[in-house]
């Protein structure tokens, strides 16, 4: 069984550069950086290999005055990272004396008794301080960074080891990834500490409060589930420059590292064309889809109430009618922990293998029951099908004048591949191939 990794939090006052290191070090942009202050308002997390060692790499909000609920719930999850870190890193602006802010942050993290590491980011800057004008911070390792320029990361990276023990990395080979997808407000992060069981994520009323991944690791089943809370995507007339454009590709990301994905819709605004497109973006991506009508319990009921809504989603995403519907509350727990286990179904379905005599046997009942419609008086001929590889399923389909077959013919193909073997929950993909040369195999044609 695979041990936790050690954990490192970066924190410090807003815009020093916290987020740029963060990126250098994790060698992604997982982390929002824009010129404003205060861009990020969850922490984010990713892993860093240096040397031999991995690490869980942490970055906070910036700390700073707390004016209002919103911004002390902030402080408190800086306060949480610094407290559950194995290692702090206090981030601190070359070029600037140290301020009241600093002190206070730096007398933070010498308090929770782990090691400290004062890291001086933006020395490339003119002007930037002497070491000796850090002092008084108390802080006895000293690190002269450049995030921009990646100055002195190698030697941070080396001071961090130091202070952290020698694992391996984990291994996620049986960890399921469950991404919460949906327009700003409808309920992701209710939804993802509702599942997480604890509060990970910021929730408030303003809409678009999450702008970066985050995700926590459950156990359930005896398995390690990875959940992913994303920012809210607006509809594209509404998407402003910076940040909100990271936010949309935040969630194209998630989109695909997760194995599937809850589209989450509020029963107060359903079926937006926004919701149907994500729903495109996810079938086409691959990935597992469960369609989720998020905060049924603020919604008046009678007895048609359900039947009605039903009708009217499966409607509107009749595109992928096989996509299971569920109706949640985040408040009152409602089939919260059943999307656990549908998303635990459907991504054993993912990893079916079916049996290649099964396969043929479908195929030949299907065209014996409906023959091929072609175009162009070519009719098409289909001869043999195999599974080429899973999460999704693919299947190869070998035959004659494949690419004349009609889209009523596919569709009846894959309608009876899901009735034989069940694969609600997830896309499946048909290749046709033609097979010019009868006596060519098509265990070898596949691998082409």
């Amino acid at each position: 069984m695979a041990t936790t990794l050690p954990t490192v939090a970066i924190v410090g006052r807003t815009n020093v550069g916290k987020s740029s290191l963060f990126n250098r070090l994790v060698g992604g942009q997982q982390a929002i950086v824009a010129r404003e202050p205060g861009t990020t308002r969850d922490p984010v997390v990713g892993q860093v290999e240096h040397d031999g060692y991995h690490f869980w790499l942490v970055d906070t909000a910036g700390l700073k005055r707390a004016e209002d609920e919103f911004e002390a719930t902030i402080q408190d999850q800086i306060t949480d990272a610094a407290e559950n870190a194995d290692v702090i890193l206090v981030m601190v602006e070359a070029d600037l004396y140290p301020s009241d802010e600093d002190k206070q942050v730096a007398k933070q993290a010498l308090k929770s008794r782990k090691p400290v590491i004062l890291v001086i980011n933006k020395v490339d800057k003119g002007g930037a301080l002497d070491n000796s004008e850090f002092l008084r911070l108390g802080v006895k390792v000293i690190i002269r960074t450049s995030a921009h320029h990646n100055r002195g990361t190698g030697e941070l990276c080396d001071a961090i080891v130091e202070h952290i023990p020698k694992k391996q990395a984990i291994d996620r080979t049986n960890t399921l990834s469950i991404a919460l997808i949906g327009r700003p407000n409808v309920g992701k992060s209710s939804l993802f500490n509702a599942l997480a069981g604890k509060q990970q994520a910021l929730v408030s009323q303003k809409a678009g409060t999450t702008r970066d991944i985050g995700h926590v690791d459950i156990k359930y089943h005896q398995r390690t589930v990875e959940l992913l809370d994303t920012a809210g995507v607006r509809r594209s007339g509404k998407i402003e420059q910076g940040i909100e454009k990271f936010s949309v590709l935040r969630t194209l990301q998630a989109i695909e590292s997760a194995d599937v994905c809850l589209l989450l819709m509020d029963v107060n605004e359903l079926n937006v064309a926004l919701d149907q497109k994500l729903a495109g973006i996810i079938k086409e991506a691959g990935r597992g889809l469960i369609i989720v009508v998020t905060k049924w319990d603020s919604f008046e009921k009678d007895t048609h109430t359900h039947g009605t809504i039903t009708a009217k989603v499966s409607s509107e995403f009749s595109f992928v009618p096989w996509a299971p519907l569920i109706f949640t509350s985040a408040v009152t727990g409602q089939n919260v922990t059943k999307l656990l286990d549908i998303a635990t179904e459907i991504d054993e379905r993912r990893k079916r293998v079916i049996p290649t005599s099964q396969l043929n046997r479908i195929l030949q009942e299907t065209t014996k029951a409906h023959s091929p419609v072609g175009f162009r008086n070519r009719p098409p001929r289909l001869r043999y099908i195999t599974q080429t590889d899973t999460g999704p399923p693919y299947f190869s389909i070998f035959g004659n004048n494949t690419k004349f077959l009609h889209w009523s013919s596919r569709r009846q193909l894959e309608r009876r591949l899901r009735d034989a073997f069940d694969f609600t929950g997830t896309p499946i993909k048909l290749f046709f191939r033609d097979t010019k040369d009868e006596k060519e195999h098509p265990y070898r044609a596949a691998k082409d």
